[in-house]
């Protein structure tokens, strides 16, 4: 494993990434009103800070190889613009948010396996990759039953 300037700089700002993530979860939390929707988030959340106890691993070369699932990609995000982060923020735009932050998330760690050169590293962060895409995939798929569906 690489312990260089730039290998630890990289692992800092996706460390930022994924505890922003967790912030965002719970902020969503407080403005989502149903219970279900609540859990899926605290659930996300929880998630996204096992993300960080990874990449610690990942810096202290306490790395595994894990399977990377390939997951489908509805591409839903792709076509929409999000909206601002606010209190008020309506039901469909808290889905757009939240696909758009798991889109950034899997791009980031897909170019940090590009990058790196470790393929333990490039492993993880490919499994990092295909974690966010499943987050962002259930986002999708709430996003076409909930509101794409809608008359």
């Amino acid at each position: 494993m690489p312990d260089d300037k730039k290998f630890n700089e990289i692992i800092d700002f996706a460390l930022q990434r994924e505890k922003e993530a967790v912030e965002f979860y719970r902020k969503l939390q407080n403005i989502v009103k149903f219970t279900e929707r609540k859990k899926l988030l605290q659930e996300l959340g929880q998630t996204e800070d096992g993300h960080i106890k990874i990449l610690e691993r990942i810096r202290t070369g306490d790395i595994s190889q894990k399977d990377v699932a390939e997951i489908q990609n509805l591409r839903i995000s792709e076509y929409l613009v999000e909206a601002p982060f606010s209190g008020d923020m309506s039901y469909q735009d808290i889905l757009i948010t939240a696909m758009k932050r798991e889109e950034a998330s899997t791009r980031l760690y897909n170019d940090l396996a590009d990058s790196s050169s470790d393929a333990g590293a490039k492993q993880l962060f490919l499994k990092l990759a295909s974690e966010e895409a499943k987050h962002k995939l259930k986002f999708e798929q709430m996003y076409d039953q909930d509101i794409l569906t809608e008359d």
